[in-house]
């Protein structure tokens, strides 16, 4: 069970917290395709008040992670496998854009990424599932945010990365373990300044997809 969000939250932002950790709970399988998201309850056990609850359910909705149904509330959708094959081209083409535009950059970034694929390795060792996916994503922020393209940042965040990543290592037992070794190869493609390296990462997103 997840734990409660601090007791600190800030009211700036709020319901985007809470929506992040409504998603970390489909993302674990707290709440599984089908079952009700109750508003009251949410709101309770994070202590706060519904309205950023309600704001958060309206942001997943928009985000087709959650329905809701007549007089029957908000529920978590039952995702399909078309799902999965609408959202990764467009994950792939904005990582793709985001590349173009972060390469003269990435040069002052390859630390960061190094230190990141060198976590995931030793995550994968492990065996942890988990934060395997998180520092895999983690990585793929790093270049998205280089770019220095805000509107590219929020439509790439809007897309819900980590939920719909996680959903297709379930449905498809991808061994995300073999996406450092991939890191690796970026990475090198970055310090070349390769023209080819978009291409790449737009290929390496695409092995996600069904």
């Amino acid at each position: 069970m997840n734990s409660p969000l601090p007791a600190q939250l800030l009211r700036t932002g709020l319901a985007d917290q809470i929506r992040e950790f409504i998603v970390d709970g489909i993302s674990s399988g707290r709440w599984e395709p089908g079952e009700r998201l109750v508003e009251r309850r949410i709101a309770t056990e994070l202590g706060v008040s519904q309205g950023p609850v309600r704001e958060a359910l309206r942001q997943l909705e928009a985000q087709r992670l959650i329905e809701t149904l007549p007089n029957r509330g908000a529920r978590v959708r039952a995702f399909t496998e078309q799902d999965l094959a609408e959202i990764f081209p467009v994950r792939a083409g904005l990582e793709r854009t985001a590349a173009e535009l972060a390469l003269p950059r990435l040069a002052d970034r390859l630390d960061a990424l190094e230190e990141h694929n060198r976590r995931l390795g030793e995550a994968a060792r492990d065996g942890d599932l988990h934060e395997q996916m998180r520092l895999s994503i983690v990585f793929h922020r790093e270049i998205v945010e280089t770019a220095g393209n805000r509107l590219l940042v929020s439509v790439w965040e809007s897309l819900g990365i980590e939920l719909w990543t996680t959903l297709s290592l379930r449905l498809h037992h991808t061994e995300i373990y073999s996406k450092s070794v991939e890191h690796a190869e970026l990475i090198e493609a970055f310090r070349r300044r390769d023209p080819q390296a978009p291409r790449l990462l737009h290929d390496h997103v695409m092995n996600y997809a069904p």
